[in-house]
This record gives C-alpha cells, sequence and structure tokens, in this order.
C-alpha cells in the first residue's frame, strides 16, 4: 500500500545530507503531538524565555552552531498522520531525540510503541530519550524547605551500565551528605 505523498517542507536552510560535511549533523526531534518538541529545541537553541510556543504542524527546522559543529535541528510532527513520515527522516539522522511526555500516562503507552517502532527501523541510530513536562507531576507543591532534586533515571540489572543518572545520584548524594 504506498503512503500518503511527501508534504511540502517550511524548511528555510539547506536539505540534510546522509553523511556530515565539515562536522554537519542532524538531529532528529521526534515524539507524539503535545510532548513539547517544539519548545525543547527553542530551549536548546535560545536562552529567550517565551510564554507561549507554538506547537509544530508539520515540520520545524532550526540551525545551531556549537565549539565547531553545525547542528541541524529536524522536528516532524508527532500527530497520528504525521508519524508516517518519521521513517524517511529516520535514515538521514545522525542522532534521534525522542521526546516524552512523562506527565501523560494515558499516552505513554503509545509513547514506546512508537519509539520502539523506530528503534526496530534503525537500532545503531544514537538515542536520547527525554522524560519532559516533569513539573506537571505537581512536585511543586512540596515543602519550599525542603530539597529537591528530580533524576529520570532506569535502574535495572541491564540499564546499570550505561545508567549515567545512577552516577549523577552517587554525586549528588556524597554533595549532599558532605553538607549535613
Amino acid at each position: 500500500m504506498k503512503g500518503p505523498s511527501m508534504p511540502q517542507l517550511r524548511l528555510t536552510q539547506k536539505r540534510f545530507s546522509l553523511q556530515p560535511h565539515s562536522c554537519e549533523y542532524q538531529v532528529l526531534v521526534l515524539g507524539l503531538d503535545g510532548a513539547g518538541k517544539s519548545s525543547i529545541i527553542h530551549y536548546v537553541c535560545s536562552t529567550e524565555a517565551q510564554k507561549h510556543i507554538e506547537p509544530t504542524q508539520g515540520f520545524n527546522s532550526v540551525q545551531l552552531q556549537a565549539n565547531g559543529l553545525q547542528l541541524d535541528f529536524l522536528e516532524v510532527g508527532g500527530s497520528q498522520n504525521l508519524r508516517f513520515y518519521w521513517n524517511y527522516y529516520l535514515s538521514k539522522a545522525h542522532v534521534l531525540v525522542f521526546v516524552v511526555d512523562s506527565a501523560d500516562g494515558s499516552r505513554l503507552h503509545t509513547a514506546r510503541q512508537e519509539l520502539h517502532d523506530l528503534l526496530s527501523e534503525d537500532p545503531l541510530l544514537p538515542l536520547i530519550v527525554l522524560a519532559n513536562k516533569q513539573e506537571e507531576l505537581d512536585l511543586h507543591t512540596l515543602n519550599n524547605q525542603r530539597e529537591f532534586f528530580l533524576l529520570p533515571t532506569s535502574a535495572t540489572y541491564a540499564g546499570l551500565d550505561t545508567a549515567n543518572s545512577v552516577l549523577q545520584l552517587k554525586s549528588l548524594l556524597i554533595k549532599l551528605l558532605a553538607q549535613i
């Protein structure tokens, strides 16, 4: 069955290539609609505060120069009708950033399934998963006198050898306990 034709991209920068040229890399940013992809891209590329960032209606492209690298962020919208195109852009990416709305428990299973489908398409592509909107877990209601740290982690037997957040926890514990 043939899928829908490719929509016209609203990109103002040059097209992306499969191979990096002089330190140019494509960062593909995916996740379900409403996960916060546009906001994350905005704050990675700009320190300017925005009260409201418009959700992406199709595609979004931003270029960032940092430490001698050119990072071309490409966000493809996460609505059901745009997910069909994810695999097309996956093949051109150097890294995948997958954004999950961690406060939307009703859609965590869908996000997980979409991520696993992507990973099966390219099992070697580097992956960063961002658990976004953790402030919506209502943790701000904690006592203001309490020091509070939220570290996303996966402390399982299979993940312990690569879970940097577990090492961050150890470092944080040592720093906190040294202050007592």
